[in-house]
């Protein structure tokens, strides 16, 4: 049974511990920075209130998570936005959990009063759920461009 909860990062660092160098060999465009996350940055942040884990899990494991900055935006500080910083769902649990995810953390969201939510997709074709969240209502509003500096 699927169980969908917000939880705090620090309670979580055990159990991402083996889903996040999956999550990142799937995802990382430069694969020669090594994945080594600022648990203490993550943490501050979020006693702050700045920061939302949500957490899918498969009677009682975790199987999928979503995290998102949230806050008011520096352009217009009277808008409070949540800015998706991580999605992942395990393969075996593919198949529409990361919709419902997403569905579900909307509306955590929308209950604290959060006017703009926005997601990075990845743009490679077995990692872009653009068309998922078009078919959601969000809108394609922006394009991410990278540049290596120190090669």
């Amino acid at each position: 049974m699927i169980e969908f909860k917000r939880e705090r990062i620090h309670d979580l660092w055990g159990e991402l511990a083996p889903l996040l160098p999956e999550h990142w060999r799937e995802v990382a465009y430069y694969a020669d920075i090594p994945l080594d996350p600022d648990t203490e940055r993550y943490e501050a942040i979020e006693n702050a209130g700045g920061l939302r884990c949500y957490t899918a899990r498969n009677s009682g494991r975790l199987v999928g998570y979503a995290f998102y900055f949230v806050g008011p935006h520096l352009h217009y500080k009277g808008a409070v936005v949540a800015q998706q910083d991580v999605l992942y769902v395990e393969r075996s649990h593919r198949g529409g959990l990361g919709l419902k995810l997403i569905m579900w953390c909307d509306e955590q969201l929308r209950a604290e009063h959060v006017q703009v939510v926005t997601h990075h997709v990845k743009n490679a074709p077995h990692l872009n759920f653009g068309p998922l969240l078009k078919r959601k209502g969000y809108e394609p509003t922006d394009t991410l461009w990278s540049r290596r500096l120190d090669q």
